[in-house]
C-alpha cells in the first residue's frame, strides 16, 4: 500500500528591517515544521506578499522606508492575507491602530519562539476552518450559506456580500461577524467573541474585539454608508441586527 502524501509545508513570511530577528525566528520556526520567507524591507515584501502569498505573515512596525502599518494598509487593498504584529511595548497606539486596519493579532518584543508558534498555528487553524476543504464544496448543502437580510456569508468560501456586494474580511473579522450573525438580535459579550475567533492558548483584550469591529464597520459601511446592522450596547457587548 503507497504511503499517503506528506501534507504540504506551511510558509509563513517574515518582514523586519532586522535580520538578527529575521534569522533567529526564520530558525526556529523551520525547526517547527514551516517553510519561511524573509524580507528586510517593507516595499519588497509587499510586491511578494501579493504576487505568491505565503499562509501568514509576521512583520514588525518599526522599519525604514515602508513601515508595518504602510505595509498592512496596502496590503489589505488586495488581500486578507493573516498578518500578526510584532511590536515594541511603547508602541500600544501602534497595536491598536494596527488590529483597526485588518491585522490578525499581535506580539509584543521581547517574546518567546513558543508563543509566536502558538499564535502562529492558532490563526492558521481558524483560517482552514474558513477556507473548509476545497473539494467538499460542491456537495456542501445550500444551507451552509448564511442569510441574514441584506447579509450574505458563505463560510465553505470565506465569501461575503451586503447588498449584493462583496465585502473582503480578514480570518479574524469573518468569524466575529459569523458569531454575530448565527443569532440575529442577541448580544454578544466581548469574551464570547474572543472564543469565536480565537483558540483556548491566545490571550487578547477588549481593545482587540472592539478594533476588529471598528474595522467591520467600516468595511461594510465602504460598500453602503448607511450599515447599521452591528449595535454597540454600552457594557454588555455587540449584536446583529437583520437591518
Amino acid at each position: 500500500m503507497a504511503e499517503p502524501a506528506p501534507a504540504p509545508q506551511q510558509t509563513i513570511a517574515l518582514v523586519d528591517d532586522d535580520r538578527n530577528i529575521l534569522t533567529t525566528v526564520s530558525i526556529g520556526l523551520q525547526a517547527e515544521g514551516f517553510a519561511t520567507r524573509v524580507y528586510s524591507d517593507g516595499a519588497a515584501a509587499l510586491k511578494a506578499l501579493l504576487e505568491n502569498p505565503p499562509d501568514l505573515a509576521v512583520f514588525d512596525i518599526k522599519m525604514p522606508r515602508m513601515d508595518g502599518l504602510e505595509l498592512l494598509r496596502q496590503l489589505r487593498e488586495k488581500s486578507a492575507l493573516p498578518v500578526i504584529f510584532l511590536t515594541s511595548k511603547d508602541e500600544e497606539p501602534d497595536e491598536a491602530l494596527g488590529l483597526a486596519m485588518g491585522a490578525d493579532d499581535y506580539i509584543t518584543k521581547p517574546f518567546s519562539q513558543r508563543l509566536l508558534v502558538a499564535r502562529i498555528r492558532a490563526i492558521l487553524r481558524r483560517a482552514e476552518l474558513i477556507k473548509g476543504v476545497v473539494e467538499s464544496v460542491p456537495s456542501e448543502p445550500a444551507s451552509e450559506v448564511i442569510e441574514r437580510g441584506r447579509l450574505e456569508m458563505d463560510p465553505a468560501r470565506h465569501h461575503v456580500t451586503w447588498l449584493g456586494k462583496p465585502v473582503s474580511l480578514t480570518v479574524t473579522e469573518f468569524l466575529i461577524l459569523e458569531a454575530l450573525a448565527a443569532r440575529p438580535g442577541v448580544i454578544k459579550s466581548r469574551n464570547q467573541l474572543m472564543d469565536a475567533a480565537y483558540s483556548d492558548d491566545v490571550f487578547v483584550d477588549d481593545r482587540t474585539i472592539d478594533s476588529h469591529i471598528k474595522r467591520l464597520r467600516r468595511k461594510f459601511r465602504a460598500v453602503d454608508p448607511h450599515f447599521s446592522a452591528i449595535e454597540t450596547l454600552y457594557g454588555a457587548g455587540y449584536s446583529f441586527t437583520d437591518g
